[in-house]
């Protein structure tokens, strides 16, 4: 029994009359992202990026375990510039130090710049984009699995952070809402960070460079002086988050007394909504439309 060609398929010749055959429609945008999300979890995770990010999210464990011995030897309260410091207040500035100014950034740089670069770096980038799926899904798919993998491994180091920390005459109890207030923080760090070296990595070819360029550099000289250069930094706008986390006590009031200019709760999160919708849509249009030639 010969067969005859459809474009789509095959199908016997000698089929019924009138029988029609549909044609193989490409999965949706989101159905295709959520299914390169499932296939670029677990090499995120089990990835060597892996462990560097377990180094550094465990520098603020032991410095929680430092401070916590060192006022159990002590028996004295920890004052700045005589100001009391109390659990609460501590983990705070630990929040805002450690985890949103240092880890967050950087980890963000090293796997959102490389949501795409790895792919071209490996020639891989072919294999991906020969599937009947939107190219910007691939670019989607891969920073959701970005941001599960990172909260996967950074919040548990937060949860450490906070029992060591807050205890310290404070109460877990009365904390916990400022902890989930926290937690939530962080997520947006990732994801609005996440979506902006996403971008970047899309479209630069030296990517690295450029982003740490942007982070120890651009944000921290922007952050120091006064005028509308900080409006331009996503640290800006995540500062304004963080009091409303922090405890509102005279020791955060001293941290917070070293920025100016801190933006309203609703200027941040519009900003901050603003950024990740911007460069998450720039980096997956760029990937729509570049081509990528591979290096010999």
């Amino acid at each position: 029994m010969t067969t005859k060609s459809t474009g789509y398929e095959t199908e016997p010749s000698g089929s019924r009359p009138g029988a029609s055959t549909k044609p193989q429609t490409a999965p949706g945008f989101l159905y295709a992202a959520l299914r390169v999300f499932d296939l670029s979890l677990g090499q995120m995770l089990w990835s060597r990026r892996t462990i560097f990010m377990l180094l550094v999210v465990g520098v603020p464990v032991i410095m929680a375990l430092i401070i916590r011995f060192i006022d159990a030897m002590s028996g004295s309260t920890m004052q700045v510039n005589g100001v009391v410091m109390d659990g609460p207040a501590i983990f705070g500035m630990m929040i805002w130090m450690f985890f949103l100014r240092f880890s967050v950034p950087v980890l963000s740089i090293f796997y959102g710049t490389a949501l795409i670069a790895d792919e071209v770096e490996d020639k891989t980038i072919t294999f991906l984009f020969t599937r009947p799926i939107p190219r910007g899904a691939v670019l989607v798919g891969k920073y959701l699995a970005f941001l599960m993998s990172t909260l996967i491994v950074v919040l548990p180091s937060v949860m450490i952070v906070w029992l060591l920390i807050v205890p310290m005459r404070g109460s877990l109890g009365t904390s916990f809402i400022d902890l989930v207030k926290d937690l939530l923080i962080l997520a947006t760090g990732f994801a609005v960070y996440g979506a902006f070296f996403a971008w970047v990595g899309a479209r630069f070819k030296r990517p690295l460079m450029i982003a740490l360029f942007f982070v120890f550099a651009w944000e921290n000289a922007a952050m120091l002086f006064p005028g509308y250069m900080r409006r331009f930094t996503i640290a800006h706008y995540l500062q304004g988050l963080v009091p409303h986390a922090m405890p509102s006590d005279s020791a955060v009031s001293l941290l917070q007394s070293v920025f100016q200019e801190i933006p309203t709760l609703g200027t941040s999160i519009a900003g901050l909504a603003i950024i990740w919708a911007v460069f998450l849509w720039l980096a997956a249009r760029i990937v729509e439309r570049k081509e990528y030639v591979l290096e010999q």
